[in-house]
């Protein structure tokens, strides 16, 4: 019952992560798989589980692949292996091959020493809670393993790549052709397929941190560190850049001069885009409590309803299935467009970006100036007591008195950390000294409550 106490504190929105090998162990891992497929025969005895199983190019994926693989022909699950590819080509695959699970081997944007294992259920979807906490429940239960045929079988999956990036080629709406693009795949799961995708696109394709060597993913570059991206748009004279994460299920441009686009601007520019074609169902953008007051305000100048949800992208992909909604994502990058993936997709995400260009010849920094990204500051205070915090009046009184300096140009929230005992106060304002100066004030109330 060891396993399970670890794996209780590592289940969480994104699956599980941590140090690998020594948070997260190849025997975590193969009891994870094996876990997984024995659920799965269970709610189906119709036919043997198949797995799609892919990673990302980190050192400690070859180890962990090893055992996930084992872990799912243990209890008699046939695997096919996708290799290293980007985590939405993962989901596409489970979906196009008809796989009854999907296993990404990946720690997304953390640094080399992590990793982490996704599931997907059938079609590509992230796997229901319900069904989490039955594969948490049954690890390290031992029950009967099957031998001889019973065993489960592993073949690779013939080109899994030109699969993935033939899907993304089908669904984008027009060439590139004309375009320069600079891309960053951070050394990670697309340094092949991004750079592919686009020049078959059309697009004229300056690769840069596209050779991983499993030791180098995240290091210094992709969507976290765009400070190299920057300079290589301009230097190279393109028309923009594209830095996407170590499993690229997130996408962060760049404009001409080197100007950051964040997830909010790219929402905004294909949210108009699809407005205008009517694909953006019900007018509606879904956007974490996060995303800046310059979306919102935007959105509403231009007839779009915006729909907030609590931060993590589980809770956007909740909100677009409900709702049938087109469009939701991140201000990280993590964008979803349900109609074409089951989960945040980077690539997806770009060329869709760079189709919109091409489509109006306008250059990006014109499209992303639809929306006015309003100076924001974020402040983490350490307190005794996260409730105590939410129910303290003084704290009440402060976020309402600025909240009503502010009125329509600002916003401040106050959000409790879901794994410290930390209060994030953010406030945005029309400067950076207003926004600065109310959240130093707010921050001081909550660093006083006891």
């Amino acid at each position: 019952m060891e396993v399970t106490a670890i794996m209780a504190r590592l289940f969480g929105t994104d699956g599980v992560r941590g140090l690998a090998n020594a948070d997260l162990t190849p025997e975590l891992a193969l009891s994870i798989a094996a876990s997984a497929a024995r659920v799965l025969a269970e709610h189906d005895r119709s036919h043997r589980p198949v797995a799609v199983v892919g990673r990302d190019p980190r050192a400690s994926g070859e180890m962990l692949e090893a055992a996930v693989v084992a872990g799912l022909t243990s209890a008699g699950a046939d695997v096919l292996r996708a290799g290293v590819l980007p985590t939405p080509a993962v989901a596409y695959l489970v979906s196009a091959l008809g796989a009854d699970v999907g296993v990404m081997i990946s720690a997304s944007h953390n640094p080399m020493p992590d990793n982490g294992i996704k599931l997907f259920a059938a079609g590509g979807h992230k796997l229901p809670d319900a069904v989490e906490d039955e594969i948490e429940q049954k690890l390290g239960e031992r029950d009967h393993r099957p031998t001889g045929a019973g065993i489960g079988r592993v073949r690779d999956i013939e080109d899994a790549e030109g699969q993935y990036v033939q899907h993304l080629l089908k669904v984008t709406p027009h060439r590139l052709d004309g375009l320069k693009v600079v891309v960053d795949c951070a050394n990670g799961a697309a340094s092949v397929a991004a750079p592919d995708a686009y020049r078959r696109a059309g697009a004229d394709v300056v690769e840069i941190h596209t050779t991983p060597d499993g030791l180098n993913i995240n290091d210094d570059c992709g969507s976290n560190h765009v400070a190299k991206l920057r300079a290589a748009v301009v230097e190279h004279g393109a028309d923009l850049g594209i830095a996407h994460d170590g499993d690229a299920d997130r996408c962060v441009a760049v404009d001409a001069d080197g100007n950051d686009l964040d997830g909010d601007q790219v929402m905004a520019v294909l949210a108009l885009g699809m407005k205008e074609a009517g694909e953006l169902t019900d007018d509606t953008l879904v956007a974490t409590v996060m995303s800046n007051l310059g979306l919102h305000l935007a959105m509403r100048e231009h007839g779009i309803a915006l729909k907030t949800t609590a931060v993590g992208d589980r809770y956007v992909l909740e909100e677009l299935r409900a709702g049938g909604f087109a469009l939701g994502g991140e201000q990280s990058g993590h964008v979803i467009l349900p109609a074409h993936a089951t989960t945040g997709d980077g690539l997806l995400t770009a060329l869709r970006l760079m189709a919109r260009m091409a489509e109006t010849g306008k250059p990006l920094a014109e499209l992303a100036a639809v929306m006015h990204r309003l100076p924001q500051v974020l402040i983490n205070v350490v307190v005794g007591d996260k409730a105590a915090v939410a129910k303290d009046a003084a704290v009440s009184e402060a976020v309402a008195a600025v909240t009503a300096e502010l009125g329509d140009t600002g916003r401040v929230l106050l959000r409790p950390s879901g794994t410290e005992q930390l209060v994030r106060v953010m406030v945005e304002a029309a400067t950076h000294e207003l926004a600065e100066s109310a959240a130093q004030r707010l921050a001081g109330v909550v660093s006083s409550v006891h």
